[in-house]
């Protein structure tokens, strides 16, 4: 081998190649001259020599080939990644847009309900003045109470009548009663107050004196109000004629029911069907 060879900047496979091959000179030399010396390497040193070579270059190229195909495998693998990470995202997207137009569908619900909250309140609101001024809702409020009895020597010709009470009733309302009852039966427009024999009936239950009537009306003035009334005032006339007596207090808290609910149902009217006309005009 060159004396002025740099064994550090050979590649390792040229080295021990050519330090083989100086080898084999010296030993062929050496034979030819017959001088003295070493004694030549064996060829199964050569041998072994090549061996190792020839794997360790066979290792390198093992190296080479795996470390390709890691790196083929690194690049599939990253752009599944990717593509997995794209469809993750475009996903994501997908359940913001649904998630947006449930919360759209959501709040415009709310107030659709509270739309239908309103109206049903109002509905229901106007259901109770209506009940209230039809008689078929109980109702509650400030009035007076006035109680009605027979004289101690009432006869047959003497006793209240259905005339008299219903006097007294129609003063009450021309005074602003806005709800009127007698002994617990709430008058109406469907009910009445009628004599059967000498018993007196309201909304066809019998009542029997005293008689107590509630008013719900201005407390203050519904009792003086009704004095100026015609009709209370002919009640009060025939109350002085036939001796009736009859108190008249404010109260506060008046409770009265609803009207019977019997009074509700149609006893001579009926709802008109209607048909649908076919074509032409003519109803069938």
């Amino acid at each position: 081998m060159p004396d002025g060879l740099d064994r550090s900047r050979t590649p390792l496979l040229t080295l021990i190649t050519q330090e083989a091959i100086d080898r084999d000179y010296q030993a062929a030399a050496a034979r030819a001259g017959g001088s003295a010396g070493p004694p030549a390497p064996r060829r199964g040193l050569r041998v072994a020599v090549v061996l190792v070579v020839g794997l360790f270059a066979m290792l390198v190229t093992v190296a080479g080939v795996q470390t390709s195909q890691n790196a083929d495998v690194d690049d599939a693998s990253r752009a599944s990644l990717i593509e997995r990470i794209e469809a993750r995202r475009a996903t994501v997207r997908r359940l913001q847009d649904e998630l947006a137009r449930l919360r759209t569908a959501n709040s415009s619900a709310e107030e659709q309900f509270r739309s239908l909250g309103r109206q049903y309140a109002d509905q229901r609101a106007r259901r109770a003045q209506l009940g209230a001024l039809s008689g078929f809702e109980p109702v509650t409020g400030a009035g007076i109470r006035m109680t009605v009895d027979n004289p101690s020597y009432a006869g047959a010709d003497t006793q209240l009548r259905d005339s008299d009470l219903a006097l007294l009733v129609d003063g009450l309302w021309a005074a602003g009663a806005e709800a009127i009852s007698i002994n617990g039966q709430r008058l109406n427009a469907r009910g009445g107050i009628r004599n059967v024999g000498e018993a007196v009936e309201v909304n066809g239950v019998g009542v029997a004196p005293p008689f107590t009537v509630l008013a719900i009306g201005d407390r203050r003035t519904l009792a003086s109000r009704f004095v100026e009334t015609q009709a209370g005032q002919r009640f009060l006339a025939l109350a002085r004629q036939y001796g009736f007596e009859h108190t008249t207090d404010p109260a506060d808290d008046l409770r009265l029911p609803a009207a019977p609910g019997a009074l509700r149902r149609l006893r001579s009217a009926a709802a008109q069907e209607t048909r649908p006309k076919v074509q032409g005009g003519e109803t069938p």
